[in-house]
């Protein structure tokens, strides 16, 4: 379908082109300032450090549903081979096809457009088969390290799940930050905990993967307002999924990537960091979340740590 007046709208009042100038390419990660990133590190305490990735393997959370988007294929191409000669040391090596964003990643800002524009107003077709994304390919986003706070949206509303056709709402993310007993801050790195991984890690990944909750067409502004850096979240398409608005396939991801200039995260495992950031009685943390520098990439794999 057309995109609606509504969906206009909320462009209009979150849209970042040329708020860092024309030639930029990052979006809102220039939120993550010098100041920013000393103030992240005192938000280390214990130092207990939490990995957020899911497993890099072939029966990954992809389904198939996503052509070309295949879960890792690892391959050995080498198997304790002396290639120096007899009794010489002897190396293993292998080798991966994957989908850069098959497992726990980062979208880049060229993931998705619309109107035939991708962030700061450039053409979508500026991204090629052969040439990849010539502007805002995740190799510019060299290093993603700020304060993250975990919105802990499950446990604001008293659940271990949220149902799977609910839509997060900016009402839910305010009691998510006053259960965290914090502010979101410019800069802030945002992660969404919704708890639908918990299917994927049961094994269920039709289910994880559909019908899922994620976050409602009325968030973007939320996150504009408070100039967070990046959001990610423990869903497979990060918005809910079917769309709240019938046919309107994607609308978060073109606000957040198009207008914002927003890089977001999906399949992130916040299970373990949800319980750490309940007995520890904090919900912000030192994090760390580089994507693997793939030039001219639309997204890339991550393995990020929160440090507590």
């Amino acid at each position: 379908m057309t995109l609606p007046p509504e969906f206009h709208d909320i462009a209009k009042r979150i849209n970042n082109w040329g708020r860092w100038g024309e030639a930029d390419e990052i979006g809102t990660l220039n939120l993550i300032t010098d100041e920013v990133v000393r103030g992240a590190a005192a938000a280390i305490r214990s130092g207990r450090r939490i990995p957020l990735a899911v497993p890099l393997q072939q029966d990954g959370v992809q389904t198939g549903v996503i052509p070309g988007r295949v879960n890792p294929l690892h391959t050995m191409i080498a198997v304790n081979l002396e290639i120096f000669g007899p009794d010489t040391v002897a190396t293993s090596d292998d080798a991966v096809t994957m989908g850069l964003q098959a497992g726990t990643h980062w979208d880049g800002l060229t993931h998705v457009s619309h109107s035939g524009r991708i962030y700061n107003g450039r053409p979508a077709d500026s991204v090629t088969p052969h040439g990849r994304a010539a502007f805002s390919g995740i190799d510019k986003a060299r290093h993603i390290v700020s304060r993250g706070v975990l919105l802990d949206v499950a446990r604001a509303r008293g659940l271990d799940r949220l149902p799977e056709g609910h839509a997060v709402t900016p009402e839910d993310l305010d009691a998510a930050e006053a259960l965290a007993k914090t502010t979101v801050r410019p800069g802030d790195i945002a992660l969404v905990r919704t708890g639908q991984i918990q299917r994927y890690l049961a094994g269920e990944k039709e289910a994880y993967a559909f019908p899922s909750p994620g976050l409602s067409l009325r968030t973007p502004e939320w996150f504009h307002a408070r100039d967070v850096a990046a959001v990610a979240n423990d869903t497979l398409t990060f918005e809910i999924f079917p769309p709240e608005i019938e046919n309107l396939w994607m609308p978060v991801h073109a606000l957040d990537l198009v207008e914002m200039g927003m890089q977001q995260g999906q399949n992130w495992n916040l299970e373990e960091l949800s319980q750490a950031c309940a007995e520890e009685g904090r919900y912000t943390f030192l994090l760390s979340a580089t994507p693997e520098p793939f030039v001219g990439g639309a997204g890339s794999p991550v393995a990020p740590v929160a440090i507590l």
